[in-house]
């Protein structure tokens, strides 16, 4: 295995981070664009051996710019629709083989949404399914801009191929809704999904037809199923048997801070815990809530003035700092200088 793969699979960043999965059908789209994907690789440091391991990962950050140089290659704005495309149940992993020997289309995207941490994860949050309303849901990555968009609409896309490769039907929607705002595709959106698309809505998600959520998988298998499931659960409990208390708390603080500072209680809440059994868990680690939070915030503030373009307003607010005055004062105390120095700092190397 070649150093980037080791790197990638054992060093994470507190953005996050993806598969080398999706990293391909990234490749894959952009190649039937027409864009030069050898020199895309060679750009971005992907060689032949990070690109095959079924271990390796990119930072979310690296992942969203391969995307936009794609984008800016091809000159297609709806990369992502075209990513959703040509992916595939593999192209999700173990999970994606999991899900589409599943019984049902319901029960094979609710699995593919279960073990998503397996292929991605991101600080924002993860994907979820609500199985009374047929609603499968991403989670919202805020502040959108030119090098995030495609993300929302791949993620999306991909579902949808994967609901239409499960059950061989098109129409397998109600209805798309988007979080950002509508930039002139609505037509080309409403057309490849074949169902109405709600731009600038509240949420990033998807609600599958009554009659496709209950039809049978064409790939269905309950014993493979239940074997593929087995072997994801067990991957599953690898990665979360490593996590201490404090990173199942640094875990849930991210998404939760935008604008404001989640509480002790708050976390006790999402941990099935009392507060005061948190904190006693805290203190047998040496460390505290308080030192958590300063330390999470530290470390996203760090990738986020190296690894995005966001304001330091933006930045700020999904810090959940109470403005960007109090951003500054932290980010000179953990680095001992501004946030707009340390970009610059940054970007001459």
């Amino acid at each position: 295995m070649s150093t980037k793969s080791t790197d990638a699979r054992h060093t994470r960043n507190s953005l996050g981070d993806i598969s080398v999965l999706y990293v391909s059908v990234l490749m894959r789209a952009a190649d039937a664009e027409g864009a030069d994907t050898t020199e895309l690789a060679s750009r971005f440091q992907l060689d032949r051996q990070t690109l095959t391991s079924p271990v390796a990962r990119i930072s979310i950050p690296r992942f969203m710019r391969l995307g936009h140089a794609a984008i800016s290659e091809t000159g297609n704005p709806a990369l992502g629709l075209r990513m959703g495309a040509l992916s595939r149940p593999v192209d999700a992993g173990i999970a994606g083989l999991a899900g589409e020997t599943a019984c049902t289309a319901g029960a094979a995207i609710s699995t593919l949404i279960r073990y998503a941490l397996l292929t991605s994860r991101n600080n924002r949050g993860s994907p979820t399914i609500k199985p009374g309303t047929r609603q499968v849901q991403f989670y919202s990555i805020r502040p959108y801009n030119g090098f995030n968009y495609f993300v929302v609409d791949s993620v999306l896309a991909a579902w949808t191929q994967f609901l239409r490769n499960v059950t061989g039907r098109y129409e397998v929607l109600e209805k798309v809704t988007i979080e950002y705002p509508a930039t002139g595709l609505d037509e080309l959106f409403e057309s490849w999904f074949r169902c109405p698309v709600d731009f600038g809505a509240p949420a990033n998600s998807l609600t599958v037809r009554r009659d496709v959520w209950e039809s049978p998988s064409l790939q269905a298998q309950p014993a493979m199923h239940e074997k593929l499931s087995e072997l994801c659960e067990r991957e599953m409990q690898q990665i979360r048997r490593g996590w201490t208390t404090g990173d199942r708390v640094k875990n849930l603080l991210t998404p939760l801070f935008r604008g404001e500072t989640p509480s002790l209680e708050t976390i006790a809440m999402k941990l099935g815990l009392a507060p005061w059994t948190l904190q006693r868990q805290l203190s047998a680690e040496e460390t505290g809530f308080r030192e958590l939070v300063d330390e999470t915030r530290k470390q996203l503030a760090r990738d986020y003035i190296r690894e995005t373009n966001m304001s330091l307003a933006e930045i700020a607010w999904l810090l959940g700092f109470a403005n960007p005055a109090a951003f500054h004062k932290a980010y000179r105390r953990w680095f001992g200088l501004s946030p707009g120095e340390h970009r610059k700092q940054i970007r001459s190397y």
